[in-house]
């Protein structure tokens, strides 16, 4: 459901495209969104909320890139980040289980021996969500930035 918006503001493309003054709104809020989001992310003890914080900082990525027009390279991103962070929070949900419902992270350690199958799941979809190349988040947010830099 939080990826609604974005996908309202894609359909809803032709109308935004007759008032440019809109997209340039788009834009800020995009970017501050996507900003503020990461910073908040970056303070956060609850594994979840971390993992929330950082859709919602990559939600700002594609409001972003839809006040540029880019509502393909928006589509794209919404698409792969929708499998990299659903293999985060599965994972999150398996080291949750493991732990017996704890989900500060502070306590958290030696969880790679314990579950190494999860541990790689994870780290699969952390470097998904961070772009390493020939990963889908890489593409998703190559096409981006590409789109960012052209304008």
């Amino acid at each position: 459901m939080v990826t609604a918006g974005v996908f309202l503001i894609i359909r809803c493309s032709p109308l935004f495209e007759c008032v440019p003054s809109v997209l340039s709104l788009i834009v800020v809020v995009g970017a501050a969104t996507a900003f503020m989001a990461a910073t908040s992310g970056l303070v956060q003890n609850d594994l979840k909320k971390v993992i929330a914080y950082s859709t919602c900082s990559q939600l700002g990525y594609m409001v972003f890139v839809c006040g540029l027009s880019g509502y393909t390279a928006s589509l794209f991103h919404l698409s792969t980040h929708a499998f990299f962070k659903a293999l985060l929070f599965l994972s999150a949900g398996a080291v949750i289980h493991a732990v017996v419902g704890e989900q500060d992270m502070r306590k958290f350690g030696g969880l790679a021996r314990l579950l190494p199958y999860t541990y790689a799941a994870f780290f699969v979809g952390s470097i998904a969500l961070m772009g390493v190349p020939f990963l889908s988040g890489f593409y998703s947010k190559d096409l981006i930035l590409e789109i960012a830099g052209g304008s």
